[in-house]
């Protein structure tokens, strides 16, 4: 007779439970070490920069971004016992609540009483005599990775004091969420100002920290080799990677969709063409009230701490909603039809070409729009520039791409 075999179904389930358990943590162990790993910015590492403050006489160069989690950074070094001399105002103020262009003044911290020099305006270096006050210079503020968003310029002329006055310069590095582009016309030097201080593209695709290296590695200040500069550098980090900024790094870019539209509608503003300040929606729309550039309509108002004076101001505007758009880097083609539909409607599109022409970089751009060249065409153009500031850019990487 033939031995009868018998199914033993809670011994068999058992056993499957077992090789699935032993093939769960087999997946786990083999996955990269860095897929549950939270990027760390350089604020949270004090580790690394606290004993570099010791016994020192510190300058911040802050705003409402300059976070150790929960905390500001100023309120952060008081509780370590940081000897916190000044704060440096750059655009918007160390608390982030003032608008663009708004006139950024000295004075005093509410909540701390420690001073503050602008260095917005009129007042982009400090005087000698803070400067020699202090023994170190630290730099944390969020940046967003265009050539003319004006953080990095504050860190020019800061580095560039630093240099002078014998400070160490510290950078506490936070991620660049644009930094995995590389995109728009080189600076050119005739072209240079506030918004185009370094000979780089729009989209440069580095942090902060990057581009302190390079701004010392190439001398675009004065004195640079006398500068001691260390940056402390993210966790974590590759430019791939998504980061939601905790917060938002002025008061018109208010979320992730304006972040991503900005190097793309920034041009708008050397234009007759709202993008939205003086709404819920900055640099999320664009609108005009005479030339109807599509179906979305929104009336921008005063708002004294984002947008006292918003161009348009009042007027029923007729545009595009862009809140849901998928456009990220640098794209024209919003750019290019606007300047051709203003054109067909015989209204002046270029309100101040002079800021244009600093926005870009250069001129050329404008002109290519005026010519009538496609998106195609114009971006031709800058490639081979391109190409030289990637292999300049190599040099001073710390993070991957």
């Amino acid at each position: 007779m033939k031995r009868r075999e018998v199914f033993n179904a809670p011994l068999v389930f058992k056993a499957l439970g077992v090789l699935i358990a032993l093939a769960a943590s087999a997946f786990a162990n083999s996955a990269p070490a860095t897929a549950a790993k939270k990027i760390v910015v350089g604020a949270e590492q004090s580790a690394l920069y606290l004993p570099l403050l010791a016994q020192k006489r510190v300058g911040l160069v802050v705003n409402q971004t300059s976070r150790v989690k929960q905390a500001h950074l100023v309120d952060f070094l008081l509780d370590q016992g940081i000897n916190v001399r000044v704060m440096f105002a750059p655009e918007h103020g160390v608390r982030g609540n003032q608008g663009a262009g708004e006139q950024v003044d000295s004075g005093k911290d509410r909540r701390t009483q420690i001073p503050i020099q602008s260095i917005y305006g009129t007042n982009k270096t400090p005087p000698a005599d803070i400067m020699q006050s202090l023994d170190v210079i630290i730099f944390d503020v969020q940046d967003v990775g265009t050539r003319f968003y004006t953080y990095i310029s504050s860190m020019h002329y800061m580095m560039a004091a630093a240099a002078e006055h014998g400070q160490q310069f510290i950078v506490l590095d936070r991620p660049n969420p644009n930094g995995k582009f590389i995109d728009g016309p080189l600076r050119e030097a005739a072209f240079t100002s506030f918004v185009g201080m370094h000979p780089i593209p729009v989209l440069h695709g580095l942090t902060v920290g990057e581009l302190a290296q390079m701004i010392k590695g190439e001398a675009w200040i004065e004195q640079a080799d006398q500068l001691d500069l260390r940056v402390i550098p993210l966790a974590n980090y590759s430019k791939a990677m998504a980061y939601s900024l905790p917060v938002p790094p002025s008061p018109n870019l208010p979320n992730e969709q304006a972040i991503q539209l900005y190097p793309s509608l920034c041009f708008f503003e050397a234009s007759a063409v709202s993008i939205g300040r003086g709404t819920d929606f900055p640099f999320q729309v664009i609108g005009h009230n005479r030339v109807k550039l599509g179906n979305f309509t929104f009336t921008p108002e005063s708002r004294p701490n984002a947008a006292p004076k918003p161009k348009l101001q009042d007027q029923l505007l007729y545009g595009k909603d862009l809140r849901s758009s998928a456009i990220q880097g640098l794209d024209l083609r919003l750019f290019i039809d606007a300047y051709r539909q203003f054109k067909a409607a015989n209204e002046p599109f270029f309100t101040a070409s002079a800021f244009m022409d600093k926005l870009a970089g250069t001129d050329k751009l404008r002109l290519a729009i005026i010519n009538g060249d496609s998106e195609a065409e114009i971006r031709q153009s800058w490639q081979a520039d391109l190409s030289d500031y990637k292999r300049l850019r190599a040099k001073y990487l710390i993070y991957p791409d």
